[in-house]
């Protein structure tokens, strides 16, 4: 905000306000159009499918994040509950594919629950409580799967995270559905609209007959099951379970991307397609570092900076 006096003398005030979602989309269409002109290969129709394909569980993961950010939560869990679900589908697909994924669905709900119940009901603070779960489920995962790989062959499974329906990635449509669907249950119905009047204000919104605890079940509950769906399929990707690197940081991702897209920590708003372009930018980061050789490092450098400068701009202004 910015006092200006006129020529009349009278003073009067402009407030520039960021628009998070289209700075971030025009940092994108910058950043690609760069590496278009610079990076060899870059806007080739195949790498630009290879990094919607790299993107879709950082997607799943980040639309979770952005329900709990959004009701002023966060969720640290995201990448132990990946490890989880990896281990236990890897151990449990010899017995049906339907037992192995319902399985390890199951229990990613248990850790969404368990995250809810700390929240919810103890009053427990999400940062405290998802980091102790963040070690304890990580650790869960690494005595479930003896801290080895886990290998498998079953067609069945690998389709999800290697299948196409017709020239489209299986992937791919998998995160289109997920977005579409998140944006519609924040932007049309009940639960979204008790979802952000919880994360502007809680005392509020329950005085007005929210019922906040069952909302924050939900989301953490929601953030879980898209974690363990992401698990899946990086699962069916790699063609083995593996509890010490699946989800590694997934965490990190899915925060720069909510962030990044638009979606304050301060909660009460969620920017569902700002989450996509936050998500985008960041694996174009990635991609473009990697095929111009700098190390991983810088770009992981890079991603800070950007997130730091995000929760920079989201600041509460003075009047």
């Amino acid at each position: 905000m910015k006092v200006v006096t006129s020529a009349m003398g009278m003073r009067y005030r402009i407030n520039f306000r960021w628009n998070a979602e289209l700075g971030a989309l025009l940092s994108l269409l910058l950043l690609y159009g760069f590496n278009a002109l610079w990076t060899p290969r870059f806007a080739t129709l195949a790498n630009t499918v290879n990094m919607l394909l790299q993107v879709s569980t950082t997607m799943l993961v980040a639309m979770g994040t952005t329900f709990v950010i959004a009701s002023r939560g966060i969720d640290l869990t995201v990448g132990a509950t990946m490890a989880l679900v990896s281990v236990v589908s890897a151990l449990l697909i010899n017995r049906g594919l339907f037992v192995a994924w319902s399985g390890a669905l199951g229990g990613a709900l248990l850790i969404g629950f368990a995250n809810g119940m700390l929240i919810s009901r103890f009053k427990v603070q999400p940062l405290i409580a998802t980091l102790g779960a963040l070690m304890f489920w990580r650790g869960i995962a690494q005595v479930l799967g003896d801290g080895q790989l886990v290998p498998f062959v079953h067609s069945g499974f690998e389709s999800l995270g290697k299948g196409y329906v017709g020239p489209l990635p299986v992937q791919i449509i998998i995160a289109a559905v997920v977005v579409f669907g998140s944006y519609f249950c924040i932007r049309s119905t009940l639960f979204g609209r008790y979802l952000v009047a919880i994360g502007s204000n809680e005392a509020a919104a329950r005085l007005a007959g929210a019922p906040s605890e069952k909302v924050k079940y939900g989301v953490y509950l929601i953030s879980a099951l898209l974690a363990g769906l992401a698990g899946l399929m990086e699962t069916a990707r790699l063609g083995m379970g593996d509890p010490g690197k699946v989800g590694v940081n997934a965490e990190f991702d899915a925060i720069a991307a909510v962030v990044v897209g638009g979606t304050p920590f301060s909660g009460g708003r969620a920017n569902v397609m700002g989450t996509v372009v936050g998500a985008l930018l960041m694996q174009v980061i990635s991609t473009s570092f990697n095929m111009l050789l700098i190390p991983f490092t810088w770009a992981t450098l890079l991603k800070s900076l950007i997130i730091l400068f995000a929760v920079y701009l989201q600041r509460p202004q003075k009047a």
